[in-house]
């Protein structure tokens, strides 16, 4: 003898029944520097020729600015002479202070 339809529709609706997902934590977004003021530009020049490894990733995390101004601080202590290039890759620059200081 086949079992009942009601017997059939219970054991289905248990099995069938979707996973409830925790809720995922959602990171805070940064609110980095866009621009340079008296204050933060005067960090920047007596800091970052001091950093023994130099990247537009170490910049953003230690000095909380903005990546396309990170990447303007770098080029600016490199025209000036005061880091050296190590890696020069599209992705990713990395540099590290020059032995004069």
């Amino acid at each position: 003898m086949p079992p009942k339809k009601s017997a059939i529709l219970a054991s289905a609706s248990k099995a069938g029944k979707k996973k409830k997902w925790s809720k995922g934590r959602v990171k805070d977004k940064a609110q980095n520097a866009v621009h340079l003021d008296k204050p933060l530009y005067e960090k920047v020049i007596k800091e970052v020729p001091t950093f023994k490894m130099i990247t537009p990733s170490v910049l953003i995390d230690r000095l909380k600015i903005n990546g396309s101004v990170a990447r303007l601080a770098i080029r600016h202590f490199e025209r000036e002479g005061q880091i050296k290039p190590l890696i020069h890759h599209h992705g990713q620059l990395v540099y590290t202070r020059t032995g004069s200081d």
